[in-house]
């Protein structure tokens, strides 16, 4: 696993795409950023690309940004075309902190006609671009943390804490309704993607003038999910996984943990290679690890 810190301007695919000519045959990414976008992105490399849904599901991530008043664009950012302008002279510095604060409030909202998500395995975006009709999807979010940072009128800048899978320039968007003038998103800034910050990324361009430095970059497996325990097996333990099969829960491994289902925990062999993602289940009435993902090769 590799923390880089995408800069504003290409796309995540172009990203990965700059590190796969570095001679990376199996590579991903846990999280696309816009084009516009800046900040943490997870580049899966090899056996890490099993581990895109973990870092995706149940992570929150951080994002700063800044929005401007006054105008609408076709893709809530401000590289789309604009569609609409309006005064916003009328809005106040307590306006805007009132209306960020609205936003914890949110649990759903309209995936924007510009983006990733697919309609019968299209992008939606590719969709827009054609001048088709976009689906309205709407998808389930939780803002847990909304700030005003500044505001220097018409521009705003403030930071939020969400679900994975928030739209931050429809949160501008709907700011922007609600105070009657509209908005749009000027920058964004990644800060965090569960379990990685700023401070662990590594800036694209040096890693592609010094592809040497790679292999001191990259995070091993086995820290790659920190909150997740790490249980060592025996070598007939790990013999078992590779085929497959249940691994008897103890709790003395995991710090005396009482039996619970859907404990997850990442096993490793003897030697500590990663060797799969396991969770806790009941198999024939027993406390058991079953295997969920196998990372052995």
């Amino acid at each position: 696993m590799l923390v880089v810190y995408k800069p504003k301007g290409p796309s995540s695919g172009a990203c990965i795409g700059s590190i796969k000519r570095l001679g990376q045959k199996k590579i991903g990414h846990a999280g696309t950023l816009d084009p516009m976008a800046q900040g943490v992105l997870i580049v899966l490399l090899g056996q890490g690309t099993k581990l895109s849904g973990h870092l995706m599901s149940g992570g929150e991530k951080v994002y700063s940004g800044t929005l401007k008043l006054g105008e609408t664009t076709d893709t809530l950012d401000a590289e789309g075309t604009v569609v609409s302008t309006a005064p916003w002279n009328h809005v106040t510095e307590a306006d805007i902190r009132r209306e960020v604060q609205a936003w914890l409030h949110l649990s759903e909202q309209e995936v924007p006609s510009y983006s990733a998500a697919k309609h019968n395995g299209q992008p939606l975006y590719k969709l827009a671009r054609k001048g088709d009709e976009t689906p309205v999807k709407i998808k389930t979010v939780q803002i847990s943390q909304a700030e005003v940072l500044s505001c220097e009128l018409p521009y705003v800048r403030f930071r939020v804490r969400c679900s994975t899978g928030t739209y931050i320039r429809s949160l501008a968007h709907s700011l922007g309704e609600r105070l009657q003038c509209g908005a749009v998103l000027t920058e964004l800034i990644r800060e965090y993607s569960h379990p990685f910050s700023l401070d662990q990324a590594y800036a694209l361009d040096e890693i592609v003038a010094a592809p040497h430095t790679l292999p001191e970059r990259v995070i091993p497996l086995e820290k790659a999910l920190p909150q997740w325990p790490k249980i060592v097996l025996d070598a007939a333990e790990a013999r078992n996984v590779q085929n497959g099969l249940t691994v008897p829960y103890c709790p003395e491994r995991i710090a005396n943990m009482p039996f619970s289902e859907g404990i997850c925990a990442m096993l490793l062999g003897p030697d500590r290679t990663p060797l799969a993602l396991a969770e806790t289940q009941l198999v024939q009435n027993r406390p058991a690890w079953t295997i969920v993902r196998g990372l052995w090769r």
